[in-house]
């Protein structure tokens, strides 16, 4: 009897210690950011500046873009930021008709943006004359491992992540409703 005792309070302790490792752990959790914007402008016309995945000279921050593929599944691109840096990028689908494009990061200095496992979709949608575009995405902060410095935090992503965002919104809301 005593040494089933000693044996079930070994399974005990064990599984106690087995079921405690994961609340222990703690690692990079996946962010998501969603930022959108109204323009006085309809749908066609906003999708015609934002559609072709090998154009984005409509986004402030990007100084050339070049690519392969044009708007097909798989289709690459290279985007040459004015501050410095590049970012490498793959369509992962396109939707014309429902004025939509996927896309994800296939390389980035996380100097330059500190994100990892990047996946991204901009949208438009028609409301009333109107349209908002929609841009969201789901990554994982710089830095994989625990305690990240503060420049590859989760933070430190999200942040730069709007950032992106809201210069790209800000910027087509601006170039559209001015008649551009």
């Amino acid at each position: 009897m005593a040494g089933r005792t000693w044996l079930w309070m070994a399974v005990s302790v064990v599984g106690g210690l087995l079921s405690a490792a994961p609340l222990e752990a703690h690692g990079p959790t996946r962010q998501k950011v969603t930022e959108t914007v109204e323009i006085n402008a309809p749908a066609d016309k906003v999708w015609a500046a934002i559609g072709n995945f090998q154009d984005m000279s409509w986004h402030p921050a990007v100084a050339k873009t070049e690519g392969t593929g044009g708007n097909d599944k798989d289709a690459k691109r290279t985007l040459t930021l004015k501050p410095g840096g590049t970012i490498a990028e793959t369509l992962t689908k396109y939707d014309a008709a429902g004025k939509s494009l996927s896309y994800e990061i296939t390389a980035v200095d996380v100097k330059v943006l500190p994100v990892s496992n990047y996946s991204s979709t901009l949208s438009v949608e028609e409301k009333g004359g109107k349209s908002v575009v929609e841009w969201r995405s789901a990554f994982y902060r710089g830095f994989l491992n625990n305690d990240p410095p503060p420049e590859l935090s989760d933070e430190a992503a999200v942040k730069a992540v709007k950032g992106v965002f809201r210069g790209g919104l800000d910027a087509l809301k601006a170039k559209l409703e001015a008649g551009g």
